[in-house]
């Protein structure tokens, strides 16, 4: 049997983790591919265009939005984000798995558009002392520390849209229930496709 693609969708707060085990989980099977999104954002040292994101200007950006270019979109701290309609649904029918690192908003928008072909993850952090305790740890500064963890409780109000919740309390552990998660949904039912 052939086998349609799937989108493994990643939501978590900030400093809840979610990079480092995107990377892991990326590594560890070379069949799972990062969607790419575009962004209004400046470029970070050592990120590159094309690989990292897209990087293009807001009114670049609203005129992808007004030609409908893009499965989902949303501004986030005050730069627009979005996900190229066309390059996830070849991939998708093609096969190929794909992983993205999005918010509960992008990740609405993705299974209104995709359906069934959407597994949504939440990556919680322990607690909420713990994830301010990460946030200081990475260095961000009593302003930055305060706006996320504002944020963070309202992305934690939407844990349970997902289809799974993984705590991040042992990164090895949390690694291996996303391996887990992404193996289920490649053997989900809905995705086989018989032969000719």
């Amino acid at each position: 049997m052939n086998r349609r693609g799937l989108c493994l969708v990643l939501a978590a707060p900030s400093g809840a983790g979610k990079t480092s085990l995107s990377h892991a989980l990326l590594a560890s099977d070379p069949s799972l591919h990062l969607s790419v999104s575009v962004t209004t954002r400046a470029p970070r040292a050592g990120e590159v265009d094309g690989e990292h994101y897209h990087f293009i200007d807001q009114p670049a950006f609203d005129a992808m939005v007004a030609a409908n270019e893009f499965l989902e979109y949303a501004q986030v701290f005050g730069r627009s984000y979005g996900t190229p309609r066309d390059a996830v649904e070849a991939a998708l029918a093609d096969g190929q798995d794909i992983l993205f690192d999005i918010d509960w908003q992008g990740f609405r928008q993705l299974r209104a558009t995709l359906g069934r072909d959407v597994v949504g993850v939440f990556i919680k952090p322990p607690s909420l002392g713990a994830l301010r305790q990460r946030l200081v740890a990475r260095g961000d500064d009593a302003a930055q520390v305060e706006r996320r963890m504002s944020h963070a409780e309202d992305e934690l109000s939407h844990a349970g849209e997902f289809d799974y919740l993984v705590e991040n309390t042992d990164f090895e552990t949390a690694l291996a229930d996303l391996r887990a998660i992404l193996r289920a949904g490649r053997l989900a039912a809905i995705r086989q496709i018989p032969a000719p």
